[in-house]
């Protein structure tokens, strides 16, 4: 498996990959076409990998902004989960996570966890949805914005949502705070990004909920983070938001897909009511 280091985008064979499955593609895809956008991040460990000739076998990228920066691995076969820990190991690069498709990702940490003399630890199961045809929940009280990235007030309720968001899911799964994606330093840059992708509702004016929503790549646009404060929660603003924007894309011609805490049944069920299905299971791992 070839790795490719900073600076250096996916090799445009890789593009027909992507295109194959977009769905299952859609973490890779979309982390591609934003740093073809808006540039490469500065961070200790960043590379997009690719396996195969003139059809490409596996797929894995390096760009988490948060600390053990784990890569993430694609569907590949055991053998290439294999080499790229060892091309990882053997230059010396520090790993101490991956997420990613199952069962790639736990391949790839065994093999890290023998070399090291380390554990495997399974930090989250989540599962990746796609919608198809939307159910429509009950309509809920207010109205759906989109989030100014000029604003002040905008700016900070995103800061202050997302890193909450990561907490209160951590809290709801019995895990640790910031077990499942320990809270970066949020730059200028990535703010503003991310404040782009954001939607909130509203009602009477007051913000009462937040859902990100990733521009399509590959013709498959990703639904995320989704957070309702708690003191709101049940009104059924996250069923109205993510039923609005999920619409939004497909009316646009294009697919949806969005992943979810297997240890939350709250979300599951919702989000399995308004229609959408499971396409395929991902893991965290820690070693």
């Amino acid at each position: 498996m070839g790795v490719l280091r900073r600076g250096r985008p996916v090799p445009r064979r890789s593009g027909d990959a992507l295109r194959a499955n977009p769905v299952e593609a859609s973490v890779v895809a979309t982390m591609a076409e934003r740093e073809q956008r808006e540039g490469a991040p500065d961070l200790p460990h960043r590379w997009f990998a690719v396996a195969g000739g003139d059809e490409i076998t596996g797929i894995a990228m390096r760009t988490a902004p948060f600390v053990p920066y784990p890569p993430f691995l694609l569907a590949m076969p055991d053998e290439l989960a294999v080499e790229l820990a060892d091309v990882l190991l053997g230059r010396g690069e520090p790993v101490e996570g991956v997420n990613g498709g199952l069962p790639a990702a736990r391949v790839f940490a065994e093999r890290v966890a023998d070399a090291t003399e380390s554990t495997v630890r399974t930090v989250m199961h989540t599962r990746l949805f796609e919608l198809t045809e939307l159910t429509p929940p009950e309509p809920a009280e207010g109205s759906l914005r989109r989030v100014d990235p000029s604003d002040v007030d905008d700016l900070q309720q995103v800061t202050a949502w997302t890193a909450a968001f990561h907490r209160d899911a951590d809290a709801q799964a019995g895990r640790g705070p910031g077990d499942s994606e320990p809270e970066a330093p949020m730059t200028e840059q990535r703010l503003r990004s991310l404040a782009a992708r954001t939607w909130f509702w509203e009602v009477d004016g007051e913000v009462v909920h937040m859902t990100g929503l990733n521009p399509p790549a590959f013709g498959v646009a990703r639904i995320g983070p989704v957070y309702t404060p708690p003191r709101w929660r049940g009104n059924g603003y996250a069923a109205s938001t993510v039923a609005a924007l999920s619409q939004q894309v497909l009316d646009a011609g294009d697919r949806v897909c969005l992943y979810t805490d297997q240890a939350n049944p709250v979300s599951n069920a919702l989000y399995e009511r308004l229609g959408y299905h499971p396409v395929v299971d991902n893991v965290q791992l820690r070693m």
